[in-house]
């Protein structure tokens, strides 16, 4: 498997490459050369008896395969899943009329990057160990990817970690303190005074600037990197297939998204061989995504606070992987494609390339009433507590389902304990944290608040990685 730049312009590389390069040097961003095709047959009897780990390491095989021995692979993935906090890593529960919820916050963050991330860690620490490297990680966060990250990098002698994330209440305290409580020498937290696309933006630029990029090895954990929308294309066709059924039936899916890397790992998964039906893009009222969809156009606007902080995007990076596929895969398309965007700020892809896109394709932009209106409504009608992504997910596929005779599946992308203040607000019942973090609130805090500036962050980079 060899993989190749959304911009076309950046050398080709192999998965271990890719791994730690994150953002390719031409500024787009890595796909497979060409997907591969899943077998079915490969993974029906582990997924009949809901063996996630098994399903994992036939599905994610054919990205890695030049780059790892295959049992170092397989330990890889059962070490990252043993992490979990439920036998089943992603369950799926039955809401009734063929609609399924999957949990995906059972990792040791509450959020479903932890299902990346948490081998993500491992990939990298295997990689660099081999090479005898060490790699400096900057991230950008709106919330779960920070923790998620840091969890899976704490303490590992071959990585330094910075995560930015916004200040100013932008993200939920659950999520700040998962970030800035972990003691670990080898992690570092920025609280940027700005918004999240504010960060994401600077660790493009760290990016792309070369002579920086070189000189502290600079790597990414965000959604950039291929080695994330790998591992979530993984609960896609593990949901498929248990639903499907003997026919083949297809699945729909309703995703919460803000920077469009989950919803494109269920794309990824159709084009390798799932039966998908419907995809179900899942916006708060920051709805770039859902315009997009609507008319084929994207418009930066202004990036406003929600209950669903993780979704408060206005440029969803990912965006760009499908624009790739919708251009023919060509390069110098989508890189002029991006930078007439980035020039002017609105761009409208012409009607016979985004004609495909309503075959399968829906999207809708939830406000917080209608979020605190359906967490209210699961949780008296279920006794069911979901956080306000969940909720915005639910809302989405309740009014945009197409079929009722196919499966959907809703995703519950993050612990209702992470966001206690939106729950209660909606329930009157305050959503408790699991064991292992009950004490989150009397652990110190340690974080670095810096200006909206690219070449403070970068200094500080400089000065503090080890």
């Amino acid at each position: 498997m060899r993989y190749v730049s959304t911009r076309g312009a950046a050398p080709t590389l192999g998965f271990g490459d890719v791994l730690l390069a994150g953002l390719a040097t031409d500024g787009g961003l890595y796909v497979p050369e060409d997907w591969p095709t899943w077998d079915p047959a490969s993974t029906a009897a582990t997924a009949a008896d809901r063996r996630y780990v098994d399903v994992a390491i036939e599905v994610m095989w054919p990205f890695v395969a030049d780059a790892l021995d295959r049992d170092d692979f397989a330990a890889m993935v059962a070490d990252a899943y043993s992490t979990f906090h439920h036998d089943e890593v992603v369950p799926l529960v039955d809401l009734g009329a063929g609609h399924h919820l999957m949990e995906l916050f059972h990792g040791p963050t509450l959020a479903f990057k932890d299902v990346a991330l948490q081998l993500v860690g491992r990939l990298f620490d295997h990689e660099l160990t081999r090479r005898g490297e060490r790699l400096t990680i900057v991230g950008a966060t709106s919330g779960d990817t920070g923790s998620a990250a840091i969890e899976a990098c704490r303490d590992r002698d071959c990585l330094e970690v910075f995560i930015l994330y916004p200040g100013g209440g932008r993200v939920s305290e659950v999520q700040r303190r998962q970030m800035t409580t972990v003691d670990a020498a080898n992690i570092h937290c920025i609280e940027v005074d700005g918004t999240f696309d504010d960060c994401q933006d600077m660790v493009k630029a760290m990016f792309a600037d070369e002579a920086f990029r070189t000189e502290v090895n600079l790597g990414a954990v965000n959604s950039i990197n291929w080695a994330r929308v790998m591992a979530q294309v993984v609960y896609y066709v593990y949901a498929a297939q248990i639903l499907a059924g003997p026919g083949g039936r297809p699945v729909s899916f309703s995703v919460p998204t803000g920077n469009f890397g989950n919803v494109f790992a269920a794309e990824v998964a159709r084009r390798i061989g799932a039966p998908i039906g419907q995809f179900i893009v899942a916006s708060n009222r920051n709805d770039i995504l859902t315009q997009f969809f609507g008319d084929g156009a994207m418009r930066i606007g202004s990036v406003e606070p929600s209950l669903s902080p993780s979704m408060d995007i206005q440029v969803s990076s990912n965006l760009e992987r499908l624009i790739h596929e919708l251009l023919g895969r060509d390069g110098e398309a989508v890189a002029e494609f991006m930078a007439k965007f980035r020039d002017v700020g609105h761009i409208a892809m012409e009607s016979d390339r985004f004609s495909p896109v309503t075959e399968l394709w829906s999207a809708a932009s939830i406000d917080d009433a209608t979020t605190s209106a359906t967490i209210a409504r699961h949780h008296a009608d279920g006794g069911r507590l979901v956080d306000p992504h969940t909720a915005v997910g639910l809302a989405a596929s309740e009014r945009l389902r197409r079929d009722p005779t196919q499966p959907l599946v809703t995703l519950a992308t993050a612990h209702p304990a992470k966001f206690p203040a939106a729950v209660k607000a909606a329930t009157g019942v305050h959503p408790g944290l699991p064991p292992h973090l009950v004490d989150l609130f009397d652990r110190p805090e340690r974080l670095t608040p810096l200006p909206d500036d690219l070449a403070t962050v970068q200094a500080h980079v400089r000065s503090t990685r080890g």
